[in-house]
């Protein structure tokens, strides 16, 4: 009796391995290197594919060379997109005209990004008139404490019409600046742990 109770957990578990085992690997967000100025060509040729994707977008007034001014949406991180494929996808978004190479991390795998990421940089970048910034190693650390960036901590940058905290996608070693009010932010002590987007 024990023999045949033991063959019968060994089966169900042996099934339910299996289960899991052809279960497709999850849906992950990772970060695309792209040629220069190919953004949002490599974004149309995802969508055609039917490929989820998001390339953040900022808009910038420019002055034509006759004078005149335009308002344009530009990429906040040149050369960069985001999209979300299962790891077997690869070779199917790296064929995309335009796309170079998926960012990797440590040992040439693929650098994931988190969910919550993803989120709060298109609530940021539409809520907070995101720009892009230089990535800076120095200035004062801050946490924000309300909105849609609440809990991420950054480096501020002050700017002539007030305050800017400038927030890094280590991943892409890329940063952006967010306008936000002083009674927003609360300053870290040096050295201290850190919640960075990522």
């Amino acid at each position: 009796m024990q023999k045949t109770g033991e063959a019968g957990a060994e089966t169900t578990e042996r099934y339910l391995v299996e289960s899991v085992g052809d279960a497709p690997p999850p849906s992950r967000w990772f970060a695309l290197y792209t040629a220069s100025r190919h953004e949002k060509r490599v974004a149309q040729h995802l969508g055609q594919r039917a490929v989820e994707f998001y390339l953040p977008l900022y808009k910038a007034e420019r002055r034509w060379a006759d004078g005149s001014r335009v308002t344009l949406d530009l990429p906040l991180f040149p050369g960069y997109l985001f999209v979300q494929m299962r790891r077997g996808e690869r070779g199917r978004v790296l064929s995309v005209p335009g796309v170079l190479s998926v960012v990797g991390g440590t040992g040439g795998e693929p650098a994931w990004l988190p969910e919550e990421t993803i989120a709060a940089l298109r609530a940021g970048v539409e809520t907070l008139r995101a720009q892009p910034h230089p990535l800076l190693t120095a200035g004062q650390r801050v946490r924000i404490r309300s909105g849609a960036l609440a809990g991420f901590e950054g480096i501020v940058a002050r700017c002539k019409a007030g305050l800017r905290v400038v927030l890094t996608v280590e991943q892409i070693r890329q940063s952006y600046a967010v306008e936000v009010a002083q009674d927003d932010l609360e300053p870290l002590p040096t050295g201290g742990p850190e919640r960075r987007l990522q």
